[in-house]
């Protein structure tokens, strides 16, 4: 399965940006969705994950009430709106796709996409 992330840019401090991913495969439709970032230094971190029927989602507690993740059920692509953006949101976002249930670790997604950057200036 190959994935492609798009929408990513720069946005003001308080802007919003949204982010969509494509999976390639219709097999992906049965496939939880998530989405990581990456700032320069730090770690991968979880961001939101959208189960395949887009009925369940989890986001990091960074971003609760910011941003929110969604996903048509048997569709192969999410959405990632992301408002109040601020500069600690700045990193290379990069979607990922798995089978089963949504977790928020990054070693527990079998697939990966290219990246977007998201810069947020202050």
């Amino acid at each position: 399965v190959q994935l492609q992330a798009s929408g990513g840019g720069l946005v003001q401090d308080g802007g919003s940006l949204s982010l969509s991913c494509a999976a390639s495969d219709r097999t992906a439709s049965f496939y939880t969705m998530a989405w990581f970032r990456q700032a320069p230094g730090k770690e991968r971190e979880f961001v939101a994950a959208v189960s395949w029927s887009g009925e369940t989602t989890l986001l990091a507690d960074s971003v609760k009430g910011r941003f929110t993740v969604s996903k048509e059920r048997m569709k192969t692509t999410i959405t990632l709106q992301m408002n109040s953006l601020n500069p600690g949101d700045t990193a290379v976002y990069y979607c990922a796709a798995k089978g089963g249930a949504i977790v928020d670790f990054h070693e527990g997604y079998e697939y990966w996409g290219q990246g977007t950057q998201v810069t947020v200036s202050s």
